[in-house]
């Protein structure tokens, strides 16, 4: 019996089923499977549960929307030939009883909404939309003015009567986020409030149900195709939250590139423990060369061997995925859009198993090639032979799979260069590490021997024959990287939300305050809070629909970092430069300029539309385009929270258009809920949002994201451990015959320890400074280019985190040596 069933056979007979020296392999490949398939699996159900729900959650097959004003007669003609229509305006306000106010989301439908689903109340009622004279409310607001069934509710000139409290809106994801909870009113009753006026801030939604077989694309299409110039926006049911879309996929890819990291770190992990599961079977490999079995015998064995422990890996891993699916929404629960339960779908799964097999062969392959090329009067030699290099076979299947797992991973992603980016830096992290520790073997060779025996027998460890320098470096340093990267990117998140924004935030946010009226705002303001800041800006709504030469209704993607194309912005002109912005390139235009319309862009935008200095822009306000000129370019403090419009045009280009002013208010803290008091009765159609309640959602959310960034990278944490216990196990053989003979010529236990222990803090020291470095660089891109935050980690966190995970990594290392201490020399020298 020859080849293949001999393998089988032998591997099979030979094969223990607790895994014994194979359990480090076995973990690894767990740990990043089971990443890989949870983060993917989350992300396909949430993707699949919009999809499947879309209709609903848009409000219709089709959505179309535009601000500060309503259809034209043409345009609702031919909405109303595509379908049966649904008309919804959205707008902030303010609901006030008779002791205090609190800022809303008023949304007024019309008698067809909603086209799809229906309104549940908290009475059990299902409904479809509220009577004239009636207000549905959010249980937020109930619970903050006090509110029940019956009440009375003044918005702006109207009193209205609460009619129910609203348990389930059916196109509540649809609508984005608010600034307020929701107030459901009747279209009748928006127009008795008054507060739709000229110039007020507000979008009207246009929902089509249409009939069966319609294309919804091919509709927005013929729309947009017919009213080019009128800003419109479009969402069909395939995608009806686009936002919350983008959100889940951008987390997820972030999130698998951090699991693929996990594997690509779990794998090195896997290389470690085959070599170490190989150094226990050299005299079982030896036997059956002996016995006349070839190298391809061995490697066919060992390969079956690995492979059912691989394969148990992956195996759990999945299982294991599948489970953490609803665990993870449930620690998501406020960021996802939806609610998902268990599910399994096919692509995330299959893909998490092939990086798990790609990674295993990749790392697997040379150690096993090594260990079957070897002649077996040197296996038999023990750890005093080293065993033969790779085959460039073997070589070649170890890089046909890292690569094939590499090109996976890019050609899967939706962003391939981001995708390439971080594993070329991962590669060149890992590279650095095993660099560094190449160059501690050479150092520590030709540095002079301490006198003391302790330190003298710690240095020679580190270079004498068959020592793991390397492969303990590597571990050490990329436990320390992750602990450095974890605390640097939680302190930057939580300095930016906790002192740095609200520091230079406002307290209040006003919208809608009339033109002519800024300078009698200002004294109610000051009647209340005599010492606050009021800072007054024009501000439109509208849609940039061309730039340079290129029309964006005529793009098939959006450019990378173009968000500003998708739907409209905020417009404003001025004739000084903001404040919290820094002129780049360009020149502002003078003070009282009325020369032909000119614009100011962000950098940024700018860099993504390619756009130069006298470049065109156009934008859509109020369904009539114009076009102004590009003069200058400005760098934008964001994290101001100030006025920060990514389009300031010249006076001349705007100022004719219906418009009202928006305000900023810095008031000392706890004067908001008076400021917004005083002005609840003079500017009834004004509405004013409290920065300090925004930014605590914020913080909630931003919070729960950095908690599955963390937890995604406590599996890449688990698995550099598993690396360090992996290369500890590898070294285990020539380590414990040193600890033979060396305690054969009369060294003690403790004696021993202490030579490993000043080992270990040797490499901690000399890796410490390389781990920091990689942690804050990759702490730095996270928190500076994916979240935007300012960059601020807490020094002494920071050093007290590198302080303990090396104490964590120098307690490991020490107790996986510990097992050598008890070895008894007279049956170890009998085994060498």
């Amino acid at each position: 019996m020859t080849g293949s069933r001999f393998a089988w056979a032998v591997a099979l007979r030979e094969l223990d089923w607790r895994f014994r020296g194979l359990r480090i392999l076995v973990a690894c490949l767990f740990l990043g499977v089971a990443a890989l398939a949870a983060i993917g699996g989350l992300a396909s159900a949430v993707g699949d549960e919009l999809a499947a729900r879309g209709a609903t959650i848009l409000g219709g097959d089709v959505e179309l929307s535009v601000s500060q004003r309503r259809a034209t007669a043409a345009e609702r003609a031919m909405l109303d030939a595509a379908g049966r229509v649904s008309e919804t305006i959205r707008m902030q306000a303010n609901a006030v009883t008779a002791r205090r106010g609190a800022p809303i989301q008023l949304k007024a439908v019309d008698d067809a909404y909603p086209l799809y689903g229906v309104v549940r109340l908290s009475n059990g009622r299902r409904a479809t939309h509220p009577p004239a004279g009636a207000a549905w409310i959010a249980p937020a607001l109930a619970a903050r003015l006090g509110l029940a069934r019956g009440a009375a509710l003044r918005l702006g000139d109207a009193r209205v009567r609460v009619d129910g409290i609203i348990a389930d809106e059916p196109d509540r994801l649809g609508e984005g986020f608010t600034l307020g909870p929701v107030v459901l009113v009747s279209g009748d009753t928006l127009a008795r409030t008054g507060l739709v006026q000229p110039g007020s801030l507000y979008d009207t939604r246009y929902r089509v149900r249409l009939p069966a077989g319609t294309s919804p694309a091919r509709v927005t299409e013929r729309f947009q195709r017919a009213f080019p110039a009128g800003g419109w926006e479009a969402k069909t049911r395939d995608r009806a939250s686009p936002g919350a879309s983008r959100f889940v996929d951008r987390m997820g890819e972030f999130l698998t590139l951090v699991g693929l990291a996990a594997l690509a770190i779990a794998g090195i992990g896997v290389g470690n423990g085959v070599s170490s599961f190989l150094a226990a079977r050299r005299g079982s490999i030896a036997t059956l060369k002996a016995l006349g079995a070839t190298g391809g015998d061995i490697a066919r064995i060992y390969a079956v061997e690995i492979g059912v422990a691989t394969a148990i890996g992956i195996g759990a891993g999945l299982a294991v995925g599948a489970v953490a699916i609803p665990l993870l929404a449930e620690l998501l629960g406020r960021v996802l859009p939806i609610a998902v339960g268990l599910a399994v779908s096919p692509w995330p799964f299959g893909r998490a198993a092939a990086y798990g097999a790609l990674i295993a062969v990749a790392f697997a392959a040379p150690p096993i090639a090594a260990a079957s090329a070897t002649p077996a009067a040197g296996l038999l030699r023990g750890a005093l032979a080293p065993l033969r290099a790779a085959s460039w076979r073997a070589r070649a299947i170890a890089l046909a799979a890292g690569g094939a797992a590499v090109a996976l991973a890019i050609l899967s992603s939706a962003q391939p260069g981001l995708a390439a980016a971080f594993l070329g830096s991962l590669a060149a992290a890992l590279l650095l590490l095993a660099g560094l520790g190449r160059l501690v073997r050479v150092a520590a060779r030709r540095l002079p021997a301490p006198r003391r025996p302790l330190p003298r027998l710690a240095l020679t460890a580190l270079h004498r024959p068959g020592a793991r320098t390397e492969a303990l470096v590597v571990a050490l340093g990329l436990g320390l990287t992750l602990f450095v990267l974890l605390t640097a990117i939680r302190t930057s998140i939580d300095a930016a939300i906790t002192t740095t924004i609200p520091a230079r935030a406002p307290a209040l946010f006003v919208l809608d305050v009339p033109r002519d009226r800024a300078a009698e705002f200002r004294r109610v303001v000051a009647s209340v809070a005599p010492t606050a800041q009021v800072r007054t800006v024009p501000l439109l709504r509208g849609t940039i629909t061309a730039y340079g030469s290129t029309r964006v209704a005529d793009l098939k993607q959006l450019p990378e970092g173009a968000w500003a194309l998708r739907g409209e912005r905020g417009l404003t002109y001025a004739d000084t430069l903001p404040e919290g912005s820094t002129l780049v390139a360009g020149r502002w235009w003078p003070r009282d300029y009325a020369g032909p319309p000119l614009v100011s862009v962000d950098e940024r935008l700018a860099k993504a539309l390619d756009l130069k200095i006298g470049d065109p822009l156009t934008v859509s306000l109020l369904g009539v385009e114009r076009t102004a000129r590009v003069a200058s370019f400005r760098r934008i403090q964001w994290d101001t929270l100030g006025f920060n419009f990514v389009l300031v045009f010249s006076p001349g280009t705007l100022s004719d258009a219906p418009h009202n002013l928006a305000a900023t208010i810095e008031a000392p803290a706890g004067r908001e809920g008076a400021i917004t008091a005083a002005l609840l009765a003079p500017f009834p159609s004004a509405s004013a949002v409290e920065v300090r309640g925004v930014l605590s959602q914020v913080r909630d959310l931003v919070g729960q994201v950095a908690l599955a960034i963390a937890a995604a990278a406590g599996v890449a944490v688990a698995a550099g451990i598993a690396v360090l216990v992996g290369a500890i196990a590898a070294a285990r053989e020539a380590r414990t015959y040193d600890a033979v003979i060396l305690r054969t010529l009369g060294a003690t236990r403790a004696q021993l320890i202490a030579a490993q222990l000043i080992e270990y803090t040797l490499l901690g020291v000399v890796v410490a400074g390389l781990a920091l470095l990689l942690g804050l660089s990759g702490a730095w891109y996270v928190v500076t280019q994916m979240f935007d935050f300012p960059w601020a980690p807490d020094p002494l966190a920071v050093a007290l985190t590198l302080v303990a995970g090396l104490g964590s990594t120098i307690v490991i290392g020490i107790a996986g040596a510990w097992p050598i201490m008890h070895v008894r020399p007279a049956q170890a020298l009998r085994a060498i």
